[in-house]
């Protein structure tokens, strides 16, 4: 999953994808609505280049008043982000989401709670955290990385029956730099975005893929022996 598309906070004003060597390549879109890439690597090292320059928003919304939403007033297409999932056993976190929400009504003040919770109690540290590490291991380890912080808050969130999933892409000035995670909630009547690794809301994000968890938003999953050399992710804001 290379390719970004035009959402309603971006628009892709140029993009391209090249393989060396040229390889035939399919797309077909997913069940999440993501623009997927196909292809069949030849024996040997083939490097994959992708760029895109979009506009997007400088801030992301904030709404502490955004209520909580019951279940049986949720549009049915978001009912899927309430489930368990691969690295999301929200199943198992209940009572320490209770506890971290205590008496917050507001939706999104609830949210928020989580995220701060999961920025303050869980240190980033690389190599701490391979691609099996599930929430419950963060919570047990409180060490990750970008994916591992929201795997952890999108578990929380969905125990307490607030629909979560998690969002992969691009993310303006990320030190140090490199492909970045986070997550959105519904609440109020819509997505808002949060991330667990950042102190404050931060916007500059382009959206190249969303899913339930890192099963569905990997930006490239392979069949077979596949080695990854080297990956390079460059980000700049063009005046």
């Amino acid at each position: 999953m290379l390719r970004s598309k035009s959402e309603p906070t971006q628009f892709i004003r140029q993009e391209a994808f090249l393989t060396t060597p040229l390889v035939p390549v399919s797309e077909y879109i997913d069940g999440y609505g993501n623009i997927c890439q196909r292809t069949i690597l030849p024996v040997g090292t083939t490097i994959i280049e992708s760029s895109v320059i979009a506009e997007c928003d400088e801030n992301i919304d904030v709404n502490p008043a955004a209520a909580y939403v019951p279940i049986e007033e949720l549009p049915g297409i978001v009912l899927q982000f309430l489930l368990p999932s691969r690295y999301c056993e929200s199943d198992k976190v209940g009572e320490l989401a209770m506890e971290i929400i205590k008496d917050i009504q507001s939706g999104y003040e609830q949210v928020e709670a989580i995220r701060q919770w999961c920025f303050q109690n869980i240190s980033r540290q690389y190599g701490s955290t391979n691609s099996s590490t599930s929430a419950i291991d963060v919570l047990q380890s409180r060490t990750g990385v970008c994916r591992d912080f929201t795997h952890v808050a999108i578990a929380l969130c969905r125990s307490i029956n607030i629909p979560a999933r998690m969002v992969v892409g691009y993310l303006h000035d990320l030190k140090p730099m490199d492909l970045h995670a986070w997550f959105e909630a519904y609440v109020g009547d819509r997505w808002y975005t949060f991330d667990a690794l950042m102190e404050k809301p931060v916007g500059g994000r382009i959206i190249m893929a969303i899913g339930r968890d890192a099963a569905d938003v990997a930006f490239a999953s392979h069949f077979g022996e596949v080695v990854l050399v080297k990956m390079e992710v460059n980000v700049d804001e063009v005046k």
